[in-house]
Order: C-alpha cells, then sequence, then structure tokens
C-alpha cells in the first residue's frame, strides 16, 4: 500500500505530465526520436511515381504485372532512465528536491513515449544498482516507475555512475534511447559513457539546485555532505567567499559540459525551481534543428 501523500504527488505528477504531452509534447517526442529503421509492409501493383527501385521482381515476374514493396517506419523505440538515487539528490532549496525533479522529468517523458507506443524501463543507482524495472508499455507501467522514482529507499549514499550505466549496457542489448540523471558530483565514469554513448542514443541529464551555485547571504552556515557527511562552516556573509563559491560552481558546471561535449553526448540541464518543460521542449528543438 502507499501512502495518501504519495498517492497525491503521484496523481499530480501524472495529470501534469499528461496535459504537457497533449499540449505541448504532442509533435515534438516523435520528430526527435525516429524509429529504428524501414521495415516491410506489404506488395502492391506499381503506380506511377513509385520508386523503380522498390520494385519486386519476383512477384512481377509470377504475375506479370509490376509491383513494388512497401515499407513503413518501424516506430516502436525503448526509451531507459538510468537514475542516480545517491544522497545528494535529497536535497532542494524549493519545494522540488532534486529526486524529485528527476521523477517528474522521467514521467513526462515516459507519458510521451506511451502515447507513441513506445516501452519505457528504469534503473535506479547509487554506488551500487538499486532496482531494475524491465522496459513495458502501458500507464499502469509509468505509473509503477513514477512510483518507484518517488519512494524506493535506497540501501547507498555514495555515488558510482559507472557501475550504473555498466549495468544498464548489460542488461539492454537492442540499441534504445537512454536518459541518464544524476547531479554527477562524481568522477571517473568516462570510459563507461563512451561505451554506452556508441550502444545506444544516450542523453545525459543534469539536475541542480540554485543553492549549489549560490550561497544565501545569511551570515555562518554550516554546509554538510549529503553523501559523506563531512560539515564544512561557511561564512556566507562574506562577499568574497559568495563569490569564490559561484566561481567553483560555474567552473563546475562548464566542466559537466565539456565533458559531454567530448563524448558527443547531448544535455540537458535541470534545476529544481525552474520549468522542465521548457528545458525539455528546448532540447528537443536544439536537436531537431542539428539532426
Amino acid at each position: 500500500m502507499i501512502s495518501p501523500e504519495l498517492a497525491r504527488k503521484i496523481r499530480r505528477i501524472q495529470i501534469v505530465s499528461r496535459k504537457a504531452v497533449n499540449d505541448v509534447l504532442a509533435g515534438e517526442y516523435q520528430s526527435v526520436f525516429k524509429g529504428r529503421g524501414m521495415e516491410f509492409d506489404e506488395v502492391r501493383e506499381y503506380q506511377p511515381g513509385d520508386d523503380i527501385r522498390t520494385i519486386d521482381w519476383n512477384v512481377t515476374a509470377r504475375t506479370g504485372t509490376p509491383h513494388v514493396k512497401r515499407y513503413v517506419e518501424e516506430r516502436e523505440l525503448t526509451i531507459m532512465f538510468a537514475v542516480d538515487l545517491s544522497a545528494s539528490g535529497t536535497f532542494g532549496s524549493t519545494a522540488t528536491s532534486k529526486n524529485e525533479l528527476a521523477a517528474e522529468f522521467c514521467a513526462l517523458v515516459a507519458f510521451s513515449a506511451i502515447r507513441n507506443k513506445d516501452k519505457v524501463g528504469l534503473v535506479l543507482f547509487t554506488d551500487q544498482v538499486e532496482l531494475f524495472v524491465p522496459p513495458a508499455k502501458g500507464v499502469s507501467h509509468v505509473l509503477r516507475l513514477i512510483r518507484d522514482l518517488l519512494s524506493f529507499t535506497p540501501t547507498g549514499r555514495t555515488t558510482d555512475i559507472g557501475r550504473g550505466i555498466d549495468y544498464l549496457g548489460r542488461v539492454t542489448t537492442r540499441r534504445g534511447i537512454v536518459f541518464l540523471l544524476s547531479d554527477f558530483l562524481a568522477d571517473g565514469y568516462d570510459h563507461s559513457l563512451s561505451i554506452l554513448g556508441r550502444r545506444h542514443d544516450l542523453i545525459a541529464v543534469s539536475v541542480a539546485d540554485r543553492r549549489e551555485r549560490q550561497l544565501p547571504d545569511a551570515g555562518l552556515i554550516t554546509l554538510e555532505d549529503a553523501e559523506t557527511g563531512e560539515l564544512r562552516l561557511v561564512d556566507s556573509g562574506d562577499a568574497g567567499v559568495r563569490q569564490r563559491f559561484a566561481l567553483q560552481a560555474e567552473r563546475r558546471q562548464q566542466a559537466l559540459a565539456d565533458r559531454f561535449s567530448r563524448l558527443g553526448i547531448d544535455h540537458i540541464a535541470l534545476e529544481t525551481g525552474r520549468d522542465y518543460l521548457l528545458d525539455l521542449v528546448a532540447f528537443f528543438r536544439k536537436r531537431e534543428r542539428h539532426h
């Protein structure tokens, strides 16, 4: 049984996501994510204007009338979400934590996928693989994924992105689309990213909070590393301290963007308190122009 509060959250995300899909994303998703190729549909008689390269010579010889092969786009895709649930994701300076933002983003993409008859699956990881949900279709399946994203209690607290995506690479043998969601406050995963990016259409989704790049002017405050428990006393009333904090955050963000660019991986940057629908639409349109 799920709690009434969790049920309300899931219902709210369902309503918001489906409205966004119907009102805004209806054509964006399908135009950006194409099918795997063309599959044979039927043989029919030749009509003026048909490409002569599609003539089926065996049927033509047997019937004495020119026939052509007709193909349609093989539309069905598999969408996988690999989501980092390490302890740093529980942070949020607004009403929404980074983990909740990741869940809402996944719901938006998942409802877009099932509207187009695609499958969706999920891998949750920390410094270990926590949960694998095989890809499937349907609204009830998407609601199950949202429930897992919002309510699953992981065993690990720290982050091992390489382990999570290496596992995903092993369990998904067929090429698909992978959304990797994390705050990427870790290193040592470039090789794994590169391998997964060659096998799948990989999209990195960085999830951040504005307080991770901008300290408030609040005097002496204690900052805690959620994954290690390390505490640090900071004088946020010092303008120089705030400036250095912002500069370090900007450099970290730029280094992350450079990493994805170097590896040829598309990137979406999300932030709590900002409309993730606009971020996704901007990504879709940029990607469509690029391709």
